[in-house]
């Protein structure tokens, strides 16, 4: 696999998403918790949907329920969580596996590209994937995503 253009997932509403269908938009792929002391980062995701959004970039939401099991639920609670709690209108994924040997391949894939060190520590981590396809920047759940080193390197990735 040489970029995470060539990953799969499914919609949080069952249909399937080719991250090919982003290629020439970068996109911010988060892993995405409802019931997390992180969980508010949604409004500021949101933001950077709506700033970013007609520009090229996409947010994408990972809900995963890999850490302290902050994510219980069905995605079709997830949805409506997300969409009534924060208006959140970014594409969203099915519930998801972000760490260990039965991750998702595109974390696998962020694991190969960047080190493990690079693998989700916690909810709302972020990955800045280019244009092209490769891995363009990595920040963990702590940095917001309204923090000037996000918005730089979407900017950047947008220009490039």
């Amino acid at each position: 696999m040489a970029s995470a253009h060539d990953f799969t997932f499914t919609t949080i509403d069952g249909k399937a998403l080719d991250l090919k269908s982003y290629a020439g938009k970068p996109v911010l792929v988060v892993n995405v918790a409802s019931f997390c002391g992180l969980t508010p980062q949604y409004s500021d995701l949101q933001k950077l949907h709506e700033t970013y959004g007609p520009k090229g970039l996409v947010v994408l939401g990972v809900p995963s329920n890999d850490f302290g099991a902050q994510e219980p639920k069905s995605e079709a609670e997830i949805a409506k969580f997300c969409e009534t709690s924060f208006g959140v209108t970014f594409p969203m994924t099915s519930k998801q596996k972000v760490v260990g040997m039965d991750a998702h391949g595109l974390y696998q894939w962020i694991a190969g590209e960047a080190g493990e060190g690079a693998t989700p520590k916690w909810n709302f981590h972020k990955y800045l994937i280019g244009k092209d396809g490769k891995l363009a920047g990595t920040w963990p759940s702590k940095t917001g995503p309204l923090a000037p080193e996000i918005t730089g390197a979407v900017e950047m990735a947008l220009a490039g």
